[in-house]
């Protein structure tokens, strides 16, 4: 999960009605075996790897890390292939390039007139992602149809009417709305501006905090930032200027997915098991995302041990580039064939199943919850983590499908998809303290894309252990199952999952 954008999404998330299960005997397949196999002290053996390559780092970036491009990130995938190999899977190691976004220097954002105000980077503004390169200092020009209070669904920026002629030379200032920001930008550049300030839309108190934003690549050639809706208003004031100033750096970087697919089971109807294996470029990622990495990579030397033949096809799936916008995930849904999409029965997903001061989260996937629901089947999914946690008497919350992570572009093909969390640097409230424990008004993973991400120290055992056993039980439900997925729940009022997020940058 990427850093500083966790934010704009944070407030769904923790829409979440609370759910106490009663204690209930959990259905299908008897997971005892396997869970009791996939122990926590395996999990952290691999996190502990994970650990030891992320310093092998040190020397070219000054830090241990396994972000894409690192020895850190090469190693892991190794290393993962190499263990899925020796269980007698069958591995493709999937490589793509992208273009790494990287800031060369702090940003600066002020106001130099009427008075000088100088703005505070992720507090006030924080530069898109793909932002070209400048020092500009001008005077700020709105588009025609900014509108305060906004209603919702802005169309400032949209066409290039929207921009009047004044906006030549100067920094154009856009409401957040309808399309994409690269197409206010790009719309901004051919009329001539200089520079771009997005400003959040307003209309709802989740539509107002800074923008972290991507513009998606290539790079631009000017600088854009995005803003709090109440700089924006700030700027509206006739005759104000500011400086930007962005220096950044697209630097190619090859990447990899590891695909492992058990040797039996039906093709058509094959089970996707995925967690990212990268880092962020700050720290080693133990919690964020080596805890799913490592349990998904137990879970499967386990059911290989066990000799369990699927009923249906199981591929484990670790996943590149994740930090930089689910990049590997994307990478492999784009080249699916249509066949192959359909042969896909459903994703499950785990991103962050070690937190230190954890709430157990599970995927809302009927939207019964938090009134954002996945593809036809997501409901059913749920179910089984549900029943699962009922069996062993283990409160849980939902969370929302809200794009921040490796299931985005299997929902967005219309594939049913579920998983766990235990949550990020969002804070635990009073509620969920007196629930699942743990230090209320504290993150929940107070190291979240920090250097403090390491080995041992950033994992919960207690839930780590919990997680995994209930990730082994739900892969095993779905391996061995003779029935479709089939339709979600009957919560219809519920909105489909949106795409406005690529990982936990925000495209419009």
């Amino acid at each position: 999960m990427r850093k500083g954008f966790f934010r704009v999404a944070a407030l769904a998330a923790l829409t979440a009605v609370i759910a106490v299960p009663s204690a209930t005997t959990a259905v299908g397949t008897d997971s005892t075996a396997l869970r009791n196999a996939v122990t926590v002290g395996a999990v952290k053996a691999h996190t502990a790897q994970f650990q030891t390559f992320a310093a092998a780092s040190v020397p070219a970036f000054g830090h241990p890390t396994r972000v894409d491009g690192s020895v850190g990130f090469t190693s892991s995938v190794a290393y993962v292939a190499s263990q899925m190999q020796s269980s007698g899977y069958d591995v493709t190691v999937q490589k793509f390039m992208f273009d790494r976004f990287e800031e060369t220097a702090d940003p600066i954002f002020a106001r130099t007139a009427p008075s000088p105000k100088p703005y505070v980077e992720e507090t006030d503004f924080a530069t898109m992602e793909y932002s070209g390169n400048g020092d500009v200092t001008a005077q700020v020009v709105p588009t025609n149809d900014i509108v305060l209070p906004s209603p919702g669904g802005s169309t400032s920026g949209c066409e290039a009417s929207d921009f009047p002629a004044a906006v030549a030379g100067k920094i154009a200032l856009i409401q957040r709305g309808t399309c994409t920001f690269r197409q206010k930008a790009e719309n901004a550049q051919a009329a001539g501006a200089i520079g771009v300030v997005i400003f959040n839309e307003g209309d709802t108190e989740e539509r107002s905090s800074i923008l972290f934003g991507t513009l998606d690549p290539p790079q631009m050639t000017l600088p854009v930032i995005g803003t709090s809706t109440a700089v924006g208003q700030e700027l509206l004031a006739a005759g104000t200027s500011v400086r930007i100033r962005v220096q950044a750096v697209v630097i190619p970087t090859e990447s990899a997915n590891v695909i492992a697919d058990t040797r039996s089971g039906r093709t058509d109807r094959t089970v996707v098991v995925g967690a990212h294996l990268d880092s962020v470029l700050d720290g080693p990622g133990i919690n964020d995302n080596g805890s799913g990495s490592a349990t998904i990579l137990e879970v499967a030397k386990q059911m290989a041990a066990l000799g369990v033949k699927p009923v249906n096809r199981v591929r484990f799936a670790w996943w590149g580039g994740e930090e930089f916008g689910l990049l590997g995930a994307e990478h492999y849904v784009s080249n699916l064939s249509a066949r192959e999409v359909k042969d896909i029965a459903l994703n499950l997903n785990f991103d962050m199943v070690g937190s230190p001061n954890f709430v157990r989260f599970v995927y809302d996937g009927d939207g019964s919850s938090t009134g954002t629901k996945g593809p036809a089947g997501s409901g059913n999914i749920e179910q089984v983590f549900l029943d699962y946690f009922a069996s062993q008497r283990l409160p849980v919350e939902a969370t929302a499908f809200d794009g921040r992570s490796d299931y985005g572009p299997f929902i967005d093909r219309g594939i049913p998809a579920g998983g766990l969390f235990t949550g990020a640097e969002e804070i635990k409230t009073a509620a969920q303290a007196a629930i699942f424990g743990g230090t209320a008004g504290v993150a929940l993973d107070a190291c979240y894309h920090a250097a403090c991400d390491t080995y041992p120290t950033n994992l919960n055992d207690t839930v780590l252990d919990q997680m995994s056993d209930a990730t082994a039980d739900a892969v095993l439900q779905f391996a061995m199952t003779s029935s479709a997925v089939g339709g979600t729940g009957k919560s219809s009022a519920a909105k489909e999952a949106s795409t406005e997020l690529q990982g936990n940058s925000l495209r419009k």
